[in-house]
């Protein structure tokens, strides 16, 4: 199975995208005016000595899964970690959140359970939710939809964008919590086509169901803020849809994984019941790598034993290779 085949098709939602940037020409000036190009974690917009940050996400069909089961007490830690650590790759500090719920018709119990975990993912990141919006949507939506929006604030001479990274530069990474919250288009397809179902128990780990496996909420890293003031580093990746080949989105070079993060029994159970080539996996899932720090050699040690994370591999002058696996 691959993700393309799920419905799924990265390099034409690339393109999609490409063709969104040209169609928005218009750039305000002066104070207020955006900073940098298009296409990296956030956007970004000037406003004097720091810059105004802002990012945008949604939880994608991992929704389905927790329709699947009811239960949605999880889904708003997922909306805003995926807001907060595309924010946190650039080193900025997340200040406020605001979410959106659409639904196919009103139901108190599942926005109940919502509020539970955005006010948790909030608590986690140190944000507050300052507002949102809530809308019935019967025409249009089936079920329900959450995303939300992130504000944060960076002095400007702190941004991170990876033009400061270079061969020999040394890669941590961090361990995910699990799948997050991308890539459940193929997941889904993988368990459906299997005949299992998600209220059968894991197969790995019988206390829960394997809805309730799945949906592990993404791991939020608000621990690289303190880690980005007190570093020079040199760049930043959230792995999310579309895996390792997040990477490119913050610089030319290249990549060697030598020594890759354990893959968590989620992905193994995956790939084994899809029947998923490797590089589809890596190119498709974090596989136990959420988030990545590039930085100089002699802060990589530093980095490490403040965190949880490994020294992974290395920059290259081009081309991404994890334990010998072609990415690119």
């Amino acid at each position: 199975m691959t993700y393309a085949g799920s419905g799924v098709d990265i390099k034409k939602l690339d393109g999609i995208k490409s063709d969104i940037l040209k169609s928005l020409s218009f750039k305000r000036t002066g104070f207020g005016a955006p900073l940098g190009g298009e296409g990296h974690y956030a956007g970004l917009i000037d406003m004097g000595y720091f810059a105004l940050a802002i990012t945008t996400d949604g939880v994608g069909t991992k929704l389905l899964i927790a329709d699947a089961i009811e239960k949605w007490d999880t889904i708003g830690i997922d909306c805003v970690a995926m807001n907060v650590n595309d924010l946190y790759v650039m080193g900025i500090e997340p200040l406020a959140f605001v979410d959106y719920i659409s639904l196919e018709k009103p139901n108190p119990e599942l926005v109940r359970q919502t509020m539970i975990g955005l006010n948790e993912g909030a608590r986690q990141a140190n944000v507050s939710i300052v507002g949102g919006e809530t809308a019935a949507l019967p025409d249009i939506i089936k079920g329900f939809d959450l995303a939300g929006t992130a504000v944060g604030v960076v002095p400007k001479d702190r941004i991170i964008t990876g033009k400061d990274v270079k061969p020999g530069d040394v890669i941590v990474g961090l361990p995910s919590s699990g799948i997050h919250s991308n890539g459940y288009s193929l997941v889904r397809k993988v368990v459906e086509s299997a005949g299992l179902k998600y209220t059968d128990p894991c197969p790995y780990n019988k206390k829960v169901s394997l809805g309730e496996e799945l949906l592990t909420p993404t791991r939020i890293y608000a621990e690289v803020v303190g880690l980005a003031k007190r570093f020079n580093i040199h760049g930043m990746a959230h792995i999310t849809g579309g895996g390792l080949m997040n990477l490119k989105r913050i610089t030319s070079y290249g990549f060697d994984f030598t020594d890759p993060l354990p893959v968590p029994e989620v992905f193994k159970f995956i790939q084994k019941t899809g029947n998923i080539e490797d590089e589809e996996m890596y190119r498709t899932f974090n596989m136990g790598m959420g988030y990545v720090i590039i930085c100089d050699k002699q802060d990589a040690g530093a980095i490490v034993k403040m965190t949880d994370g490994t020294i992974v591999g290395k920059i290259v002058k081009e081309g991404c290779r994890i334990r010998g696996i072609k990415m690119w």
